[in-house]
């Protein structure tokens, strides 16, 4: 099957040559199982761990309408992403070639490149907060001599250190181990905060306050704000599922879709359990004096919690490469499709670490947690997970009005702009009052 071509001026032996050393498009081997770990490791990531914190600003109701209404809608428009990978007998082996497919070579990339970069690089910040955050805490806890008062600022440059080792894997494929590895964390970590909280709220015996966090007007508004974002965040995976999904074969007896979806379904299904799960008994056990992160309010006992936050170092380090790899794919794409450098090692070494380094200096700058998922949240994933892939679908299937997918779609692009408008408001707001008490490099 064809594939979308943005190539300049290349004979077709050269283009192929290229395109063999791309990230997304070099190896098309994987099974259906491997898309489920990279949706796992993709979606079950920070987000999790802030869900009972969204249900204290949103309420017991507001918050788990929000969480089912979101995986709803998301797990509709994942399905309208993994449909629309293959048109009119061409593959759409990266998320904006769909865009440009249907809406043109400018109009269709910018509608969907820049919301897809933002997601991507937006969610390497915050790995990289949460790494430094975890692997400080997994000390902290086990009261390590020496490495337990070290600044979060080396955590998080030991994390980027890793980063930049990993960072020099050649492409999605041969991340399957580390994303693996990660999915498995992910799920283990999830249960982790599930058990214990469970466990730890048996034993609470003073009464629980399960109203909304703030008690002020405009605080009970502006934590609303955030706790839609910290849901949208939740939903993260759409922005690399199409390059997740280049990695499968494709036949005209068998398309891409059938294995994807297979995978997808799967992951889907874990996502809503370790989500709900976390979520309702983070929120039970601890009410509204739950933290932001659900693993920060557990503390005993102190030898899981410790190793609950060393899964989380984990995941996090394979999931900052499956959100960069496509980052990667469209930094080498433009180097070497557009303005024609020679594909090496060194081309990929140099670009690949240069972007590593700076958006761990930005997570080193601006480490908080909370705002941050509220404000990225808000900003970019609303776009990449509820409208654009329900604009697009308008666009290239035209469903009748009032049909299923004509109410489903406008149903997520509505949603999305209601997240997209009030989310980043109270993401701002949390990082503005966390700033007043905060010292740089601290």
């Amino acid at each position: 099957m064809e594939h979308a071509d943005w190539n300049g001026g290349r004979s077709p032996m050269e283009t192929q040559k290229v395109e063999n050393w791309m990230p997304v498009e070099t190896s098309r081997e994987a099974k259906w199982w491997y898309s489920s770990f990279h949706n796992v490791t993709a979606m079950v990531g920070a987000g999790v761990l802030g869900l009972p914190y969204a249900l204290a600003q949103l309420g017991w109701v507001p918050g788990i309408v929000m969480l089912v209404i979101s995986w709803l809608l998301t797990f509709y428009t994942l399905w309208q992403l993994v449909e629309m990978h293959e048109m009119d007998g061409k593959r759409f082996d990266r998320y904006f070639e769909m865009g440009e497919h249907v809406y043109g070579p400018k109009k269709g990339v910018w509608m969907v490149m820049p919301q897809q970069l933002t997601v991507q690089v937006a969610s390497t910040i915050v790995y990289s907060v949460t790494g430094g955050k975890s692997l400080k805490k997994f000390f902290q806890i086990l009261s390590v001599r020496g490495l337990s008062d070290i600044k979060q600022t080396y955590y998080i440059l030991v994390f980027v250190i890793i980063q930049l080792l990993l960072s020099q894997t050649p492409n999605f494929h041969k991340l399957k181990a580390v994303s693996s590895l990660a999915a498995v964390m992910s799920i283990c970590y999830s249960m982790v905060a599930f058990v214990m909280s469970a466990v730890e709220g048996s034993k609470l015996h003073y009464p629980r306050n399960y109203g909304v966090r703030s008690h002020t007007p405009a605080g009970i508004t502006f934590d609303a704000f955030t706790a839609l974002g910290t849901v949208a965040f939740a939903f993260a995976g759409h922005s690399v599922v199409s390059e997740i999904q280049a990695t499968l074969p494709s036949t005209e007896e068998k398309p891409s879709k059938v294995p994807m979806w297979q995978g997808v379904v799967v992951a889907y299904f874990i996502v809503i359990f370790c989500y709900m799960t976390v979520a309702v008994t983070g929120f039970w056990a601890f009410g509204n004096a739950v933290e932001d992160d659900v693993l920060i309010t557990l503390e005993h006992p102190y030898w899981l919690i410790a190793i609950a936050n060393l899964m989380v170092f984990i995941h996090v380090v394979g999931s900052f490469q499956v959100f960069a790899m496509p980052v990667f794919d469209i930094i080498e794409t433009t180097l070497v499709k557009k303005l024609n450098c020679s594909p090496s090692k060194i081309l990929r070494m140099a670009s690949r670490s240069a972007f590593v380094c700076l958006v761990g200096f930005i997570g080193m700058c601006v480490p908080f947690f909370g705002g941050l998922l509220g404000f990225f949240g808000g900003l970019a994933f609303t776009s990449t997970s509820y409208i654009i892939p329900s604009v697009l679908w308008l666009g290239s299937s035209k469903p009748k009005r009032w049909s299923f997918h004509w109410f489903a779609s406008w149903a997520s692009i509505t949603v999305g702009l209601i997240i997209a408008a009030l989310a980043p408001i109270g993401g701002i707001r949390t990082i503005v009052v966390s700033a007043k008490t905060y010292k740089l490099f601290s």
